[in-house]
């Protein structure tokens, strides 16, 4: 596959497959990709950002045969004559990094984009190129600010909810010009203590520590250094907690030898010998200030009589008005779905009505029934009479009986409710039926399942049996 047109980038979309932190909204018959965000596969989102900046071609990797054939029928469905795109099927639960690395033969590009499937944010992909290129990185991760998390009770204020402080997805290290990632820790890592290489500390005198930052799963890779790690490291499995804490950890002592540069019969790199000449007075000419790499690498004395050999880990970090979150959880799933309809609207793609909800105007209202701000109700819904539906998201062809109270809920296609039910803080995934009387609080009911008539049911997962 060619590189994409309007960034001379490949990109490869990291689409997962049947994450098991998602049971039991994931299902043989819909992965991961296609968990959906306001009535939208989450993976749409990923795609229309990309195309919205002018990516035409890229690779979508999936996790299992029957994932792939879900999103490959999705996507040639929804995207015919707007995007090429190539999916490729590796194992299960081969990770990230090797789901790049089962796909290794097809990268080409002198650099390549990666991005997380279940990404939903609006931070042009241009702008981590632009600045991996700037600073000829060998790789450049799209930072965040870390989102807020958490239930929204259905009558919380706006205060009440800026008082929610964001989770704490990763600890960063930052050189003083915010432009050099020096440390980076996610999941466990994040509460060890931090380790930064004494050479770096010395090189850059000081650091900035961060811990509201998220780490977006968006990267730029020189191909040919990701290519090196993926094959010299084979234990690697994951891009997030052991490709960018080893690149980072080993920039000022770079083991990498493709790093853009051609080796001599003796395994000199020819490049550094001709850079080690040049390269003070080249820092010397230059206006700007030299990256604390370029200074290292001249060596102790300054002269360059010593060559180093260095890498740069760079940053892009998003300005706080972008919107970025991972649907990587069940609370980011609700999360998500509540933010898209809410505070991030401009990502649905739809056009939002008066009372700032959408109601498809195939969809049917009983009497005396509302629907309040920042909701969604699907095409061909039906609603009884005094039914009451605030903060969320109701799919397509439902039947809702009279009485019913949804809040802060996601419902998915098909299903249907009798009469009398509450829902609250709870996902209803697809053909689920809910008998009369039903009473849910912060519930995960997966598709298919029947909840039996009057039952009441707080912080459960109800799911069928999966056959093996």
């Amino acid at each position: 596959m060619e590189p994409a047109r309007g960034m001379d980038f490949q990109v490869v979309v990291l689409a997962g497959g049947f994450s098991k932190s998602l049971v039991p909204l994931v299902s043989k018959e819909v992965p991961k990709a296609l968990l959906p965000v306001a009535n939208r596969p989450v993976l749409s989102y990923v795609l229309n950002l990309l195309e919205q900046n002018n990516v035409t071609d890229l690779i979508v990797v999936v996790e299992g045969e029957t994932a792939a054939l879900s999103a490959s029928s999705w996507i040639s469905k929804t995207y015919i004559d707007r995007l090429h795109v190539e999916v490729a099927a590796v194992p299960e639960d081969v990770g990230t990094a090797g789901a790049l690395r089962a796909i290794d033969h097809r990268l080409t590009a002198k650099d390549i984009l990666v991005v997380s499937g279940d990404l939903v944010c609006d931070v042009p992909p241009g702008a981590v190129a632009a600045a991996h290129r700037r600073h000829d990185a060998v790789v450049t991760a799209l930072l965040c600010s870390a989102p807020v998390s958490g239930p929204s009770d259905s009558g919380s204020s706006g205060a009440k909810d800026k008082a929610k402080k964001p989770g704490r997805y990763n600890i960063i290290a930052l050189d003083p010009t915010k432009q050099f990632l020096l440390h980076i820790a996610a999941g466990a890592e994040v509460e060890k203590d931090i380790r930064v290489q004494k050479s770096i500390l010395r090189a850059v005198s000081q650091m900035e520590i961060r811990s509201d930052l998220m780490d977006a799963h968006m990267y730029a890779f020189k191909r040919s250094v990701l290519q090196d790690v993926l094959n010299q490291k084979e234990t690697f499995q994951s891009l997030r907690r052991d490709v960018l804490p080893y690149l980072v950890r080993s920039q000022l002592r770079s083991e990498l030898m493709s790093n853009g540069v051609q080796s001599d019969e003796n395994g000199n790199s020819k490049d550094a010998m001709q850079n080690s000449k040049i390269l003070p007075s080249q820092l010397l000419a230059n206006e700007s200030t030299p990256s604390f790499h370029e200074l290292y690498a001249l060596g102790p004395d300054g002269s360059a009589s010593i060559t180093r050999k260095t890498h740069k880990c760079c940053v892009y970090i998003a300005n706080k008005s972008n919107y970025c979150a991972r649907l990587n959880s069940i609370q980011a799933f609700s999360d998500i779905n509540r933010d898209v309809v809410g505070v991030a609207n401009h990502l649905s793609g739809y056009s939002f009505s008066a009372q700032n909800n959408i109601i498809h105007p195939s969809a049917v209202l009983g009497s005396k029934t509302t629907v309040g701000p920042q909701c969604v109700l699907g095409d061909g819904s039906q609603m009884g009479d005094k039914c009451s539906v605030k903060k969320s998201v109701i799919g397509r062809h439902c039947r809702i009986g009279s009485n019913v109270k949804v809040v802060s809920s996601v419902i998915m296609d098909h299903v249907t409710i009798g009469d009398g039910c509450s829902i609250q803080g709870s996902v209803i995934c697809s053909n689920v039926q809910l008998q009369e009387r039903v009473i849910l609080k912060d519930c995960q009911v997966g598709a298919g399942f029947v909840v039996t008539a009057g039952s009441e049911y707080k912080a459960e997962s109800l799911a069928k049996k999966e056959r093996p």
